[in-house]
Parts: C-alpha cells; sequence; structure tokens
C-alpha cells in the first residue's frame, strides 16, 4: 500500500484550527501556562500553537520533550535510537502544563512523556492534545483536546506531514511496521 492522502493541507489547516480555537477557549485565565511538544511533530504543532496563544494575547512558556530514553520498547529497537535534546528550561511545578502530540494510538509515547515530564518538577495539571486521535489504545489514556477523530486498521498508521520537517501539509495513511 503506498501512502493514502486522507486530508490536504486545508483540510488540516482546519483541522489545526478547531484544535486550538478549543485549547484558547479552555486554557486557565490564571496561572503559569507552558505548553511542551513531544519531539518530533509534536514539537512543531505545539510551537504552531503558542504562536497562535501568544497573537491571542496570552502568555505562555514553550518547551520540547524527547522521550526517546523513556520509551518501552527502546529495548526491542533493532536500531540505535536518535537521541535530540529536551528543552525545558524553566519550572513546571505548579504550572498548567499543555503537553502537545501528533497523533495519539496506543497511549505508549504519552505515558513515556508523563514520565520524562515528571523529571522536571510536579505541575498543577497536565492536560494532552493531540491533532488526531486514531484508536487503539493500549493504556488508559485518553486526550483532552483533539483535532479529529479517524478510525484506521490496526495494521495501517496515521503519518502526519508538516512543512518545516516534511515539505508538505497534510494526513495520510500508510502501511503498518
Amino acid at each position: 500500500m503506498v501512502a493514502k492522502r486522507i486530508y490536504n493541507a486545508k483540510e488540516l489547516a482546519e483541522a489545526l484550527d478547531s484544535l486550538y480555537g478549543v485549547v484558547l477557549e479552555q486554557l486557565p485565565a490564571e496561572g503559569p501556562v507552558v505548553v511542551i511538544g513531544i519531539r518530533t511533530r509534536g514539537e512543531t504543532l505545539a510551537g504552531r500553537l503558542v504562536e497562535r496563544l501568544r497573537l491571542a494575547g496570552r502568555t505562555v512558556q514553550h518547551g520540547v520533550l524527547d522521550i526517546t530514553f523513556y520509551r518501552d520498547d527502546l529495548s526491542r529497537r533493532s536500531e540505535a535510537p536518535i537521541v535530540k535534546a529536551t528543552e525545558i528550561d524553566f519550572a513546571i511545578d505548579d504550572a498548567y502544563v499543555l503537553l502537545v502530540d501528533d497523533v495519539l494510538q496506543t497511549g505508549r509515547s504519552v505515558r513515556a512523556a508523563l514520565d520524562a515530564l515528571h523529571d522536571f518538577g510536579r505541575p498543577r495539571v497536565i492536560r494532552l492534545a493531540v491533532l488526531i486521535d486514531r484508536g487503539g489504545r493500549e493504556l488508559p489514556i485518553s486526550a483532552d483536546f483533539v483535532g479529529r477523530r479517524i478510525d484506521v486498521p490496526h495494521d495501517q498508521r496515521i503519518q502526519l506531514r508538516l512543512k518545516e520537517k516534511d515539505g508538505e501539509e497534510g494526513v495520510f495513511i500508510i502501511p503498518g511496521d
């Protein structure tokens, strides 16, 4: 199976607008707000969200989280992991943390992110925003904010392509690993 586009750039922008609108409405008016993207595409989505929040007059801090060493499948991978820097140079204690990822499936990446975040402090609350929830949970994790829900067979994957990382915008279904 070749990659099949299910959202073009315009449809992706609409999904992002929907997600950002709901997040903006629900952010607390008081206290520190921190937006942290999970590498790599969650990082890009978080950056876009931070831009929108700042344009709306909100003060937020922005960080990036690499979860490589917190993954529960690290020992099963045949290739050496590519580790990038985590960029959280501020306190998250007692903050409202919005964790951002591209696609939520099994919940394992989010679990790893939660473990990693707690090494940086004790947030007041952690909320999860994902562009796509495709189902298929293996852990009891759900997103607080979702751009789109898409049902996909377990033998296929959702791939988000973003201009900053991939040179194009869109959402694709691709064969599973």
